[in-house]
């Protein structure tokens, strides 16, 4: 089965490389981080750390950094001499950790899980434990990792519905990878629940609940969100309406709302951060075509243009969206309308506030179902019923707020992860 998944890549390389490269050239995207994937560079990094036991932590992108963080500074809490190696696999998410993880040592990009770049960057980091925040397993990367008798480990584990149904029809080949493992840390039950029907053994597998409740409850501040107010140029009576990781077929139901809410309430501004921000240009010919041509994004703002009468802001750029939902009086959050099986609801209730979504929240049932109990996460089925359930909310202020808040305790009650997975990695570095 190896062989037959190293042969799936090579076909793959043939394709995907030219992608790589015109992209490259044309949109300078992927230019920090190809050498370094293919083992270039990473070697000078890996040989500067000091002497001690090393962890590997891999957290793939933005949101895994976001879980990371905690866990990282409660680790180094707890074992002040180990030296964290620190891997992503994007460049916002490196850009991101090298912001906000405090206490690692030395910062790369994950290698392409081809056998000699796994083999010599692994040689390099000479890790003791190798730790994954979520689930990302890359067959020729772990086996590497068993045969140099590096222990490996998930941490803050989920399975979400369409990847567990892409890992159920090939069990078969993933059974082995999984037993492989030391042992997963996972969010929930389900997720615990997937994993072992994918083939991994129950007693490898505990359920330590989400890292990232301890994240965001820590860095939901008046700071942070006094320097997103001052950066956007709001008034003392604006109101915000943020619609966050919008996919495709979304944001026209967003500014149908908004023009709505807009007529009844028309101090009320407009934010639409999309999941993926090569989709800016189509949104703001979207905006403009139902009228609104009053629009400045994130990057002209970032760019020294001061915003002034302007009623919609589109976000084009990584890493803002949390901050962005400390200005909102509601908020939308996108992947739920459509069949996307939703996006992290948690960052919207760390700053108090109430939360509309679709019904397509398989990725986050359990976070929905918490929010939902507390009454500041509310199901809607359609444009209609968004609209509606917006203008109730919004027809009682002091209601509104309250519900907000709870969402708030929810999030703080839920703290604690990132100490219990701490300690997991603490005692396999034992």
């Amino acid at each position: 089965m190896q062989i037959l998944y190293n042969a799936v890549l090579v076909i793959a390389a043939i394709f995907i490389l030219p992608y790589y490269l015109i992209t490259m050239v044309f949109k300078g995207k992927y230019r920090k981080s190809l050498i370094p994937k293919l083992g270039g560079k990473q070697a000078k990094i890996l040989a500067g750390l000091k002497d001690g036991p090393r962890v590997w932590i891999h957290a793939v992108s933005v949101g895994e950094v976001t879980a990371a963080a905690p866990i990282v500074a409660a680790l180094k809490l707890k074992k002040p001499d180990i030296k964290v190696i620190f891997s992503t696999s994007t460049e916002t998410g490196q850009e991101m950790a090298r912001r906000h993880i405090f206490g690692a040592d030395a910062f790369i990009y994950f290698p392409l899980d081809i056998p000699y770049v796994v083999r010599k960057i692994i040689k390099s980091a000479k890790p003791s434990v190798f730790v994954m925040i979520e689930t990302e397993l890359w067959p020729n990367f772990l086996k590497a990792c068993k045969a140099q008798g590096i222990k490996t480990l998930i941490v803050n584990g989920r399975i979400s519905l369409r990847s567990y149904s892409k890992y159920r029809w090939t069990n078969f080949f993933w059974k082995k990878i999984l037993n492989d493992l030391s042992a997963a840390a996972m969010i929930s039950e389900i997720d615990a629940s997937r994993l072992k029907k994918i083939g991994m053994s129950p007693e490898k597998i505990q359920v330590m609940g989400n890292a990232k409740y301890d994240a965001l409850a820590s860095t939901a501040s008046s700071g942070l969100r006094e320097e997103i107010s001052r950066r956007l140029s709001t008034q003392k009576d604006d109101r915000f309406f943020v619609a966050g990781s919008t996919h495709p077929g979304e944001e026209e139901i967003i500014i149908r709302v908004y023009a709505e809410i807009l007529a009844l309430y028309p101090e009320f501004k407009l934010i639409i951060v999309p999941r993926h921000i090569e989709r800016t240009s189509s949104i703001i010919e979207l905006l403009q075509k139902n009228g609104f041509t009053d629009i400045i994004t994130m990057t002209e703002i970032n760019n020294s243009k001061a915003r002034t009468s302007e009623r919609v802001i589109v976000v084009d750029v990584i890493g803002e969206l949390f901050k962005i939902y400390s200005l909102a009086t509601i908020v939308y959050c996108g992947g739920s309308l459509v069949n996307r099986g939703g996006q992290n609801i948690l960052e919207a209730a760390a700053w108090g506030k109430i939360i509309f979504y679709g019904p397509s929240m398989e990725d986050f049932s359990e976070e929905k179902t918490l929010l939902e109990e507390a009454g500041c996460g509310v199901t809607v089925r359609n444009a209609k019923d968004l609209l509606r359930k917006i203008l109730q909310a919004l027809e009682k202020p002091a209601e509104l707020e309250k519900r907000g808040a709870r969402g708030k305790v929810v999030v703080a009650a839920n703290m604690g992860a990132a100490v219990r997975y701490a300690e997991i990695i603490s005692r396999l570095i034992d």
